[in-house]
């Protein structure tokens, strides 16, 4: 009878104890990814106040070749990881791929606002009340933006599900929540490869027609998706919590200082990077440490935030180290994005905000104006605390076999192995 009631109290009690425990030990099967060459920023060896002297370092430019944690982002990240602009090593093909990028993504202040504002009123005005997850519904919104950037007409309808289901995959796979689906990705790689001559922009000419596609793929329909997606998820989420925030940014729609301080402080309080990794190809000069070459640098984005300045926090990395091409769009766009859900709805949620945001940012939506329903936020807050128990256990299970499957296939050790730069 002891062991029976004690059973039933562990099971009625595992959404308080159980997640935190089996996300403790994931992150230890993923810390061995890289063994004992590596070197975690800040950490032990390399404080905070050496995190951005570090990452500047122009030591600190390895990008792919050399660290075991490779192999398991090619594998979330592929098809077409090598070409990937993150995974690029220094040098003239990494040179003019940021080049491409940043043609495709620079526009007047003007145009981009009319494109966010266009875009995000096509999708929202389809979009209903009730309880949603927001970075699902934040996808459309960014998949149709950033096929307006690169084929410079409206998304149509095939394509932007195509988008959105890679995008969702990608991310449910590096969330461990799911295992990648290749087919729901070789579909979007299939669309692009047959729309490749519409593309209006000059391409790179270093790459192979395949590794345009798995270019394009990769940088905008991918990482730029799913990023802008988790930002905007962070951010509503914030709103849904905060009610006098959301009241005063719904009151006032003009005031831009007052929005860009709360995207700017859910950046920071949120980081969209977990770890960014590098490889040293030369001794990083420290005044109590010498850090050899070949070393894996594992920035911790996360880390820096909770222990720098305000001042000091990095939302889009080092200039001098790869800075994410999009830091002049993405908050412009947000801005606009923001104001559009906002102007439609008022935001509430009962649910768990992490920074890995595993949940997709469940939230009840009404509309502006209407009084606000209470049943569905406490069905919300139960929901989430018994989902935080399966997902936590299939995360321990997914993330597991996909460290395993990700070093069995070991993508980017036999690119380079093949001779391949």
């Amino acid at each position: 009878m002891i062991g029976k009631a004690l059973a039933a109290a562990a099971v009625a009690t595992a959404p308080a104890w159980l997640p935190s425990r089996v996300v403790a030990l994931r992150m230890k099967i993923f810390s061995l990814v890289n063994g004992q060459d590596t070197v975690t920023i800040p950490g032990e060896q390399v404080g905070v106040e050496d995190f951005r002297r570090v990452y500047a370092d122009p030591a600190a430019n390895g990008r792919s070749r050399g660290a075991a944690l490779s192999d398991l982002f090619w594998y979330w990240l592929a098809p077409g990881p090598e070409v990937h602009q993150e995974h690029l090593e220094p040098g003239p093909r990494y040179d003019e791929v940021a080049k491409c990028t940043r043609h495709i993504l620079v526009k007047s202040k003007k145009d981009s606002e009319e494109l966010a504002r266009r875009v995000a009123a096509r999708v929202l005005d389809g979009l209903g009340p009730g309880l949603v997850r927001l970075r699902d519904e934040m996808m459309p919104v960014w998949a149709e933006l950033y096929y307006e950037l690169v084929f410079e007409e409206p998304c149509p309808p095939e394509a932007r599900d195509l988008i959105v289901a890679h995008a969702d995959d990608v991310v449910s796979a590096l969330k461990c929540v799911r295992p990648r689906n290749m087919r729901r990705r070789a579909r979007l790689t299939k669309y692009l490869r047959r729309r490749l001559a519409d593309v209006p922009h000059p391409l790179p000419e270093s790459l192979t027609p395949e590794e345009q596609v798995h270019y394009l793929q990769g940088t905008f329909f991918n990482t730029a998706v799913v990023q802008m997606s988790e930002a905007m998820a962070h951010l509503l989420m914030i709103l849904a919590r905060d009610e006098d925030t959301q009241r005063r940014l719904a009151a006032h729609p003009d005031d831009d200082a007052d929005l860009d301080r709360v995207i700017l402080d859910g950046l920071r309080t949120f980081p969209l990077f977990g770890i960014a990794h590098r490889i040293s190809t030369a001794d990083i000069e420290l005044a109590d440490l010498t850090i050899p070459a070949g070393t894996v640098l594992c920035f911790s984005y996360p880390g820096f935030a909770a222990q720098a300045p305000k001042e000091e926090f990095l939302p889009f990395g080092v200039t001098q180290n790869r800075a994410c091409p999009a830091r002049g769009l993405a908050p412009l766009t947000m801005r606009i994005v923001t104001r559009e859900v906002l102007r439609r709805f008022s935001l509430a949620s009962t649910a768990g905000h992490t920074r890995s945001i595993p949940n997709r940012g469940p939230a009840l939506l009404t509309p502006r104006g209407a009084r606000r329903k209470r049943l569905p936020l406490l069905w919300l807050a139960v929901r989430d605390r018994w989902e935080d128990v399966w997902r936590s256990l299939a995360q321990l299970v997914f993330g597991t076999y996909m460290v395993l499957d990700a070093r069995k296939k070991a993508l980017c050790s036999t690119y380079f192995a093949g001779g391949k730069s």
